[in-house]
């Protein structure tokens, strides 16, 4: 080895990142002190080796087609962590958790040339573990904001902008369609009366218990969401008045039987239930919240803990 070639030598093996040198048949020609290391495999003992029996995690046909592009054409081509989140299996040395074991890496494949013909592949392997675990807690962090900006932090259902969201959506193709769509609004009866007993804990503690009963008796396509403090709304896609009296009426009695249980005492709450179904002389979707709202005053005024059809 030339001083040249040694002086190259000593300057990649203190690089951070593995430099792969493979042949145009994919047999490992060389490799630095980093892939040495991260390999827990010695160069002597593995040089002319099939680059997929020192790898066999490979995608072979995949590397292949990869390799022979860059072969063809005579330029690099690049992979990132966000297409595969690594290669090759080497493991990272972060002081982080992740979920994988396995570093993450944006690789480079280079075309070297001799006399004007391609020769050998350099690979290039960057560890950017720190990049895709941050990114990662970002795109979660993210998510997380957008979702609590749809949902009510204590019932955990839709919050009223995000249900009001959905209800112009779902009257928008309705109309369009000339498909039915109904709606449902209760309200919980005596709910003051209740938080004067047993204070607001006990309060939130019926709101969580409820939306909870009535979301596991919907249909997957129905949207349930909080409308006010004890007032909750339901819309009911692709379904007539008849579907939604039925349904109604199994959660009026399904939330009069049940038992919610707080500190101890076993609390017995009733609802109010206004059902309404869209007409085709309706233009905006206010008007349908309208109407179960006033078939809802309607059941508050019949004595409660009962549903009325907006006639």
């Amino acid at each position: 080895m030339s001083g040249l070639e040694t002086y190259c030598a000593e300057i990649t093996d203190k690089l951070n990142c593995g430099i792969l040198l493979l042949d145009v048949d994919l047999k490992l020609v060389m490799w630095n002190q980093f892939l040495e290391v991260h390999a827990n495999k010695k160069l002597a003992e593995i040089a002319g080796q099939s680059i997929f029996s020192i790898f066999p995690e490979l995608p072979q046909r995949w590397f292949e087609r990869k390799i022979t592009s860059v072969v063809q054409l005579g330029t690099p081509s690049f992979c990132s962590w966000e297409q595969r989140h690594h290669l090759f299996e080497l493991p990272h040395t972060r002081p982080i958790t992740t979920g994988s074991e396995f570093m993450a890496q944006n690789c480079t494949f280079s075309p070297i040339k001799r006399n004007n013909k391609i020769e050998h592949i350099c690979i290039l392997i960057e560890d950017v573990t720190d990049v895709c675990y941050y990114q990662s807690m970002l795109k979660k962090t993210m998510n997380d904001l957008a979702l609590s900006n749809r949902i009510d932090g204590l019932t955990q259902i839709f919050n009223r902008k995000h249900w009001e969201d959905c209800l112009a959506q779902e009257f928008a193709k309705a109309r369009r369609h000339d498909h039915k769509i109904s709606l449902i609004m209760f309200d919980l009866d005596h709910f003051k009366l209740l938080n004067d007993k047993y204070g607001h804990q006990g309060g939130d503690r019926v709101l969580i218990d409820i939306a909870e009963n009535v979301t596991s008796m919907l249909r997957l396509g129905d949207i349930f969401g909080r409308y006010g403090g004890e007032e909750f709304a339901i819309i009911l896609p692709e379904t007539d008045i008849k579907g939604a009296s039925e349904l109604a009426d199994r959660l009026q009695k399904s939330i009069n039987q049940a038992d919610i249980i707080f500190q101890k005492n076993c609390i017995k709450t009733s609802v109010s239930i206004g059902v309404a179904e869209l007409d085709k002389a309706e233009s905006h979707y206010e008007s349908l919240i309208s109407k179960a709202d006033i078939a809802l005053y309607k059941a508050k005024s019949s004595g409660r803990n009962q549903f009325c059809v907006y006639e």
